[in-house]
């Protein structure tokens, strides 16, 4: 027998939250740490500059990643509190109004009038609140906001990420590194869009075209600055 839970879990929505921040982490931390590295690297005889350039652009990566995350996500939390708060106001003051404009939303999704208002009043009964935060609200358990776990996922997803080019860097020879992180580096941005489409169940080889491109896009782009302030990468 089918039950809604086991219908829910063979989908992937609800890991759109976290995964957004993991791939976004992974993919800045492969990136930007790479990018650094490739430059150092072009400018240095010695290993110890390129690891501690790398570690410091590792470090300070994660906890601005992190940190970022959280602070932009707490934004949206306190908007949906904000909304929820006004919405609880609203349900006390007037109710009549809000039981109409539920039955609005449900008649203008392709229910009849009648069955609308009933659909409304029966939700309402149930649960006000949560009938008006779902669905004029449009706040679900999916995509509501977690300041925590986005953090989490983004500062972990970016260090897991920049310690792929810190890898190469320990073992590469010196002579001629930047290349070596480059192409270690696509490698590491082909894996990271082969297991964000296998975790979000979309599609492998559209997900590993575009992360490449743009990783690949990226370090041109640095390269180019490089290039403009004379220094060979």
């Amino acid at each position: 027998m089918v039950t809604i839970d086991n219908y829910l879990d063979s989908h992937y929505i609800h890991r759109s939250n976290w995964l957004r921040a993991a791939v976004l982490g992974a993919n800045d931390g492969i990136i930007s740490v790479s990018s650094l590295a490739i430059g150092v690297a072009a400018a240095s005889s010695t290993r110890e500059p390129i690891v501690l350039a790398t570690v410091a652009g590792l470090v300070a990566g994660a906890l601005s990643m992190a940190a970022g995350e959280y602070v932009s996500v707490s934004s949206q939390t306190d908007t949906e509190k904000a909304d929820i708060e006004r919405e609880i106001q609203e349900l006390r003051d007037m109710p009549e109004e809000e039981l109409n404009i539920l039955a609005q939303i449900y008649e203008k999704r392709g229910l009849k009038k009648e069955t609308a208002m009933q659909v409304a009043m029966e939700l309402t009964e149930k649960d006000a609140l949560a009938a008006h935060i779902r669905d004029e609200l449009g706040i679900n358990e999916i995509s509501q906001a977690n300041p925590i776990q986005a953090a989490i996922a983004s500062g972990t997803a970016f260090t897991v990420g920049g310690l792929l080019p810190l890898i190469a860097i320990l073992f590469a020879p010196v002579n001629g590194m930047e290349y070596w992180l480059y192409g270690s580096t696509i490698i590491f941005l082909i894996i990271l869009g082969a297991i964000a489409s296998k975790t979000g169940g979309s599609s492998i080889p559209k997900a590993i075209m575009r992360i490449t491109i743009w990783g690949t896009l990226a370090m041109g782009l640095s390269a180019l600055v490089g290039y403009i302030f004379g220094v060979r990468v």
